[in-house]
């Protein structure tokens, strides 16, 4: 089984800071794209930003030049740090993984339990 688990949420004020993580644990082979989705109440999951295993990047318009999304594959985690933010960056925000597993024969979606991000105004 493989388990993703997301630190770093929180309550912050506009134009704040904060740091989410994500570890990935368990019968991991390899992990391909990595990424951050969020839901704002009362509406649809939506892309925030992904990373590949190589390391290149794709951003939500809304957050380019102020989200910034990295990972480890040593340790199958990955980041977003998140800068200037506004009180639409408000949500759950959940990881995203595509992990092959150990005895696994394809890549399959994996998601964490979601972490709260509440920006104050």
């Amino acid at each position: 089984q493989v388990r993703l688990v997301e630190s770093g949420g929180g309550l912050v004020q506009t134009g704040g800071s904060l740091r989410l993580s994500c570890a990935a644990s368990g019968s991991i082979f390899v992990i391909n794209a990595m990424g951050w989705y969020r839901q704002a109440p009362g509406k649809s999951r939506e892309l925030v930003a992904k990373i590949t295993r190589a390391g290149s990047t794709n951003y939500a318009d809304s957050v380019k030049g102020r989200f910034t999304i990295s990972r480890d594959n040593a340790k199958n985690t990955v980041y977003l740090q998140m800068n200037s933010l506004k009180p639409e960056d408000t949500g759950v925000y959940y990881c995203n993984a595509g992990v092959f597993r150990i005895g696994g024969a394809i890549f399959e979606d994996y998601w964490g339990q979601g972490t709260q991000v509440t920006v104050s105004s």
